[in-house]
């Protein structure tokens, strides 16, 4: 069994995360995390606020000896540890984290460096409940409570550009990156090896790729290291 040592000591470069979305049982790319435009057939976990332990348990299983992270649906600590014990080495926490005054420092608590903060942005603004509704915290401030809560890594992601293959939104990713001196893993839009460059370059943590994978305009030896 994995240490938690072990663990971080596998995600200790910049790493290139293959994207795996659910909508029911099947494998989908969403086009700007639309729920009506699907792109590919293998997300609505994140949208119905149901998590799928099993599911993860699989995917772990099947990803070993790689290490995955689960998201989507997570709305309570017990959700997440359900995840945890299903295999996963990191669960990716968004709506649930601004619940409330001390969410983001109990989920902390809690799971210590396998949390991941989602902050998913559209216009400026966080977005939650599967990236359908707007929330009237901007990214800055959602970057500096994370901060503040002692919070260990974020996952930003820029929703207008998810799928799109347009590039990722490099001011974003820059300012949340600076605003919360936080290891930052980013997402949306990544289409291209320049894209992986850019954002190494701003010094992220990795980036999460989806469609670009399924296209075949990144080959699969990305995922793979020296």
């Amino acid at each position: 069994m994995l240490t938690q040592e072990d663990r971080e000591q596998r995600w200790t470069r910049f790493d290139v995360i293959p994207a795996v979305d659910l909508l029911g049982d099947a494998a989908v790319r969403l086009e700007r995390g639309d729920f009506r435009r699907v792109i590919a057939r293998e997300a609505d976990r994140a949208r119905s606020g149901r998590i799928r332990p099993d599911v993860v348990r699989r995917l772990a299983q099947a990803a070993a000896p790689a290490l995955i992270q689960a998201s989507g649906g997570i709305r309570s600590l017990s959700d997440a540890a359900s995840l945890l014990e299903a295999g996963a080495a990191r669960v990716v926490v968004g709506t649930a984290a601004f619940s409330g005054q001390r969410a983001l420092e109990l989920y902390r608590e809690s799971l210590g460096e396998r949390l991941v903060v989602a902050i998913d942005v559209r216009e400026g603004r966080v977005v939650a409940s599967g990236w359908t509704e707007a929330t009237d915290l901007s990214a800055v401030e959602a970057a500096e409570r994370c901060a503040a809560a002692g919070v260990s890594r974020l996952l930003c992601t820029a929703v207008d550009r998810d799928g799109t293959l347009d590039g990722p939104d490099l001011d974003l990713i820059d300012v949340v990156r600076a605003h919360s001196g936080l290891p930052v893993i980013a997402a949306g839009g990544i289409g291209s090896l320049a894209d992986l460059a850019a954002i190494a370059r701003l010094g992220c943590e990795g980036a999460i790729v989806g469609r670009a994978l399924l296209d075949g305009r990144l080959p699969l030896s990305i995922l793979q290291r020296p």
